[in-house]
């Protein structure tokens, strides 16, 4: 026999193809193993074979032309491909045939080799791989035969298919699952036969058969239901890690050959209803853990299913059925009763009632009226009715959340990997442990082999390190799903450890503590001025003040075209009209810009001057009110973080006037974005873990610049992006939620670890007295996942 050069596969020599190189032989099963072959030594990747050892892989089946032609298809691109910038895409793809973490290091290493491939970075708990590279350099379809070249297979990422795959996984748990109970079953009778026959003088032959009865019930259990132990196990070895399935499978091995020996020889007991019960109960509590682990995250994958697969669009009169990835910017989309909106647009029809609790919690169905905007994710409540496209499928607001609620699953918070830490090196521990107990009981306290053999089984089963393992990641999923249901979107599952450490929370004012609507109080009028001239100024901005003196104006006024505009953030507008320059913003605007603002005292009051030609026209006094929970919500922030400051571009006495109804002691006024930041990036010097929320385009930098950023979701697209933390509503009593959770969640992570610690080091020193037997030990080891799993559920309270 002869094993083939790429998939080690052993074959009879005279059935393999011979290719002599560099003065060396090789042998191939098939072309497709000869071309992997050469393909990684042409990339400088032969310690590919060197990582994989023993391990056998798959052979290339590559598919055929025709099959490989449909990823380059239009229908294709418009679903799978989602454009991340002009140059760069981005696709998603579940591997098939992945063994250990070589097979990840080589498809890795292959794809970043490849021209227009700039990055490849593959999840080995569900072995999904994102691919970032450049359509005009490599087609889709070279990609997916590059992966089956050497040895693999990828298939689209689709929720849906995902979905269908966890059902695959279920079913094949739930079949071994019941197999191991009612084999477990039977075993526990014969089991109590054999018990019963101590004291009636059982014969020879019919203990002979009870034990090979318990043997034929014992031996698929441990070899089918334990089969994931054993797979889990050997790749855990292939990558030097010793883990829970290690443990559990080499207690239950050693009981089972330790059984087979003494029903052979009849010099002792045989346990193979212990083998039966560890698999059984340790499997249990696997199945539960997967359950758990779903139904955790269901509110999140829920976000997918609720997208229609098809759209209605209006052409030449027609109504066409396309998929939402193929609307363009323009589309004419009718909506039916009951129908979901995937994409964002603007009304057309007269009116339309939504329901958009999927994307602002809001409860009652919202009017809306021709002309407004349409977010995807909200329910048509009644009537058909037509909307324009104002953006494609992977620019609308819902895809972009399911988008940033995959990702944040995707991140491990710093603790998880002190937990995976402590796990590993806990798990070689008790390895030693066992085999010093084993040792000390036969050799030392001349207890019978078999004593001391059950001692060191019991220590091995019992100390299972997953119940550590579990700690963080189920608490985090629990604590994404639990803000998501209260409509928070958090970016990366991290951000509720850091959110519970913060020790300074820095506040935008206008529309965070207030409700960003200032309205007209009074005008000074200076110089006699058309209003149309500052509506058309005005029409440049869309920050709260401006919106506010527009809505002063409420009969509208002719358009009046304007030259050479420009926003200064922060600051004002300028523009011309007529060779005459119209300025508008702040009176320190103004005042840089020559103009002449008297001194004006604005007392409490936000100030907005307008001039022509750097003469003062009008001072506009605006007032806004502040949101009616705050005041009481920021007293109970400040139990948990005790530095609140307010940060605001607005004139001092104005910042002062709200800093001190909120009671709020530091603050600081007329800042720019960059001022914003940069006083953020002073108290991180001094060591604060610093929060900055905000709803402005001004607040973008500090948000960037903070530990965690927090905006409120508004029609302002550019300030989520640059947080790290959603809230799809306006209140402030989400921004409350968002501590809550955070701290509980962390909490929780830690009380999970403690449990874990504290279990061990109890029952570890038990199982070597010999008080626990292997039985109540799987059992028990079991019952200590199942606590801290129930122990996360506890953040949904």
């Amino acid at each position: 026999m002869q094993a083939c050069s790429h998939c080690q596969i052993p074959y009879k020599t005279n059935a393999l193809k011979k290719v002599t190189h560099e003065k060396e032989t090789l042998y191939f099963c098939c072309n497709g193993c000869e071309n992997a072959y050469f393909l990684l030594h042409q990339n400088h990747l032969e310690s590919f074979y060197d990582k994989l050892s023993k391990q056998k892989i798959t052979p290339p089946n590559p598919q055929s032309q025709e099959k490989l032609k449909y990823f380059d298809t239009p229908s294709f691109l418009q679903k799978y491909i989602h454009k991340i910038s002009k140059n760069l895409s981005s696709l998603s793809l579940v591997l098939e045939g992945i063994h250990c973490s070589a097979c990840t290091w080589l498809i890795e290493k292959i794809l970043t080799k490849q021209d227009g491939i700039f990055e490849a970075s593959i999840n080995y708990s569900n072995n999904k791989i994102q691919i970032t590279f450049d359509i005009t350099q490599i087609k889709p379809s070279q990609i997916i035969a590059l992966i089956q070249q050497i040895g693999y297979n990828a298939n689209v990422y689709d929720p849906k298919l995902s979905e269908q795959q966890h059902k695959k996984q279920n079913k094949q748990y739930y079949i071994a699952m019941i197999l191991g109970i009612f084999c477990t079953m039977n075993i526990m009778w014969i089991a109590v036969a054999q018990y019963a026959g101590y004291f009636s003088d059982m014969s020879l032959t019919m203990k002979n058969a009870l034990n090979l009865a318990s043997f034929l019930l014992a031996t698929p259990v441990l070899f089918w239901t334990g089969r994931f132990f054993y797979l889990n196990a050997f790749h855990q070895l292939k990558n030097k890690i010793i883990g829970m399935d290690l443990l559990v499978i080499t207690g239950a091995t050693l009981t089972y050959c330790y059984s087979i020996y003494t029903a052979i020889t009849n010099t002792g007991e045989t346990y193979f209803e212990a083998v039966s019960m560890i698999i059984t109960f340790v499997f249990i509590g696997k199945f539960l853990e997967i359950k758990a682990k779903k139904d955790a995250g269901d509110n999140l994958d829920k976000l997918s299913f609720i997208l229609p697969t098809e759209i209605h669009i209006i052409q030449n009169d027609t109504k066409v059925a396309i998929s939402p990835q193929e609307v363009k910017i323009g589309d004419i989309i009718e909506i039916s009763p009951n129908e979901v909106i995937a994409i964002d647009g603007v009304l057309l029809s007269q009116e339309a009632l939504l329901d958009t609790q999927n994307i602002s919690g809001e409860s009652l169905p919202i009017l809306k009226n021709q002309g407004d905007e349409i977010l995807s994710g909200s329910i048509n409540t009644q009537g058909t009715f037509r909307y324009e496209a104002t953006k494609i499928f992977s620019d609308s607001l819902l895809f972009k959340l399911i988008d940033i609620l995959e990702h944040s699953l995707r991140q491990k918070p710093q603790i998880q990997n002190l937990a995976n830490t402590l796990s590993q090196y806990f798990s070689r521990t008790v390895l030693f442990i066992a085999i010093l107990g084993f040792i000390f009981w036969f050799f030392v306290f001349k207890s019978s082999f078999e004593y001391a053999l059950m001692i060191g089984i019991s220590v091995i089963i019992i100390s299972c390190p997953c119940a550590l393992a579990l700690a963080t990641p189920i608490a985090s999923i629990v604590g994404i799903s639990e803000a998501y249901k209260h409509k928070i979107i958090f970016k990366e599952s991290k951000f509720l450890e850091t959110i519970a450490k913060a020790t300074h929370l820095f506040l935008d004012k206008t529309g965070t503590l207030t409700l960003g609507k200032p309205q007209v109080k009074d005008i000074k009028i200076f110089e006699t001025f058309n209003p149309q001239e500052l509506l058309a100024l005005l029409s440049y901005s869309k920050h709260p003040i401006a919106k506010g003196i527009k809505n002063f104006y409420q009969t509208p006024l002719p358009y009046l075209p304007l030259k050479n505009t420009q926003e200064i953030l922060g600051k004002g507008i300028k523009g011309y009209s007529n060779d005459i320059e119209l300025l508008g913003g702040s009176l320190s605007f103004l005042q840089e810009m020559g103009v002449n603002t008297m001194d004006f005292d604005l007392n409490n009051f936000i100030g907005f001057g307008f001039a022509k030609n750097k003469k003062l026209c009008a001072i506009f006094l605006l007032e806004d009110s502040i949101k009616k929970e705050a005041q009481e919500i920021l007293k109970t922030i400040s139990h948990k973080i005790p530095n609140l400051i307010l940060l605001s571009g607005d004139h001092q006495k104005s910042v002062a006037h709200i800093a001190q109804k909120l009671g709020i002691t530091n603050y600081y006024h007329s800042l720019l974005p960059m001022q914003k930041a940069e006083i953020i990036q002073k108290y991180q010097q001094n060591g604060a873990i610093s929060i900055m929320v905000g709803d402005g385009i001004n607040d973008t930098l500090a948000l960037s610049k903070s530990n965690i950023g927090i905006a409120f979701n508004t029609q302002n697209n550019i300030t989520p992006i640059a947080s790290d933390i959603i809230m799809l509503d306006q209140s402030l009593a989400s921004l409350h939620k968002t501590f809550q959770i955070s701290q509980k969640t962390y909490k929780i992570i830690k009380q999970n670890i403690a449990i874990s610690i504290t279990y061990n080091a109890l029952m570890i020193p038990l199982a070597l007295c010999g008080f626990i037997i292997p039985l109540f030990a799987a059992i028990s080891m079991s019952f200590s996942s199942l606590l801290v799993i129930g122990n996360s559920l506890r953040i949904k309270n």
